[in-house]
């Protein structure tokens, strides 16, 4: 069973897949006329966070995972062995459906590495190659015990493994790509629709060490 990646200090999830699964305000592949909901995710490290900024900079309303856990009160205690606090993933669901049930005014990038379990239109997925990812957390201070949980998660495939059929879905490989060029991708992948709703192939980082 594969374990959920783990942050430094802001979330950690007490996942259990939700009892009704959402439907996404506009269809996969469809025309973006209006407001959408869009998931980034991925493993801690890949570069969520910058690239949620810049989108942030060009006029896109974004919230974060932890953002949305607070204010529906979904935010557990903190634990002391390293500062995260949960995220009841079950209860933000249920707290979210009411109105999130129809595409809202404007466009909302949803982000975090839990991201991907909420309501949503289309999912990007950031990848980076593990062995760069590993030195990233490192360079934050992680835990071996976090860098390790989270560099496994990222080989075997992370947010992936936990994709659920409605929203369109794609990856960008973050290891060697500037944020800039991340941006101008998702971005042109949105003006197009969410186009294609599912990547051809999937970054398969156990196969590419093996070669």
């Amino acid at each position: 069973m594969l374990s959920q990646p783990l942050r430094g200090s802001e979330e950690r999830s007490m996942f259990r897949w939700p009892r009704a699964v959402f439907m996404a305000s506009l269809p996969a592949g469809g025309l973006v006329t209006s407001g959408f909901r869009l998931a980034l995710t991925g493993t801690p490290g890949t570069g969520k966070s910058t690239v949620a900024r810049i989108l942030s900079e060009r006029g896109y309303t974004v919230i974060s995972v932890e953002s949305l856990a607070r204010e529906h009160e979904c935010l557990g205690e903190v634990d002391p062995a390293d500062g995260a606090r949960s995220v009841d993933l079950d209860m933000l669901h249920d707290s979210l459906a009411p109105g999130w049930s129809s595409p809202p005014e404007h466009p909302l990038i949803i982000d975090g590495h839990l991201s991907h379990h909420l309501p949503s239109d289309a999912v990007a997925v950031l990848r980076c190659s593990p062995d760069v990812l590993e030195a990233r957390l490192a360079s934050r201070g992680y835990s071996a015990e976090k860098i390790q949980a989270n560099y496994e998660w990222e080989l075997l495939g992370g947010a992936w493994n936990e994709r659920e059929r409605g929203s369109a879905w794609i990856e960008f490989d973050t290891t060697d790509s500037d944020v800039v060029s991340v941006v101008k991708s998702l971005s042109q992948w949105i003006s197009d629709g969410f186009k294609p709703a599912s990547p051809g192939s999937v970054i398969d980082w156990v196969a590419r060490m093996e070669e």
